[in-house]
């Protein structure tokens, strides 16, 4: 009971980092790569040019890489934060060239017991 409570989809989580950053300098440039590599490194992947996801087992844990990308943030520019759940997250429509494109599969991670 315990494990399906824990793997609820309006338990687990999906945050999403939405940005725009200058990049007219070659030192924005640079600012907007480094952040752009930040969130790969703690496991977030491009969803679209400037909106980046990553899968939370809970809400805690998304908590704990909201506080990251807040820490990496650049000076100038434009961030947003989102969370939602894996609920929502699975209710996405995605279209190309009007046509509906399934979601790109995201591997889930899986808790070592």
């Amino acid at each position: 009971m315990y494990i399906m409570q824990r793997l609820s989809e309006y338990r687990i989580m999906w945050v999403m980092v939405l940005f725009d950053l200058p990049t007219e300098t070659k030192v924005d440039r640079k600012r907007y790569t480094q952040f752009r590599k930040e969130l790969l490194k703690d496991g977030f992947d491009m969803f679209q040019f400037s909106i980046y996801v990553r899968h939370c087992a809970s809400r805690e844990n998304a908590q704990v890489h909201i506080k990251r990308v807040k820490d990496k943030m650049p000076q100038f520019g434009q961030i947003g934060l989102m969370t939602i759940t894996d609920k929502q997250f699975g209710q996405i429509e995605i279209f190309c060239n009007r046509k509906v494109v399934e979601p790109s599969h995201v591997q889930m991670q899986l808790d070592m017991f």
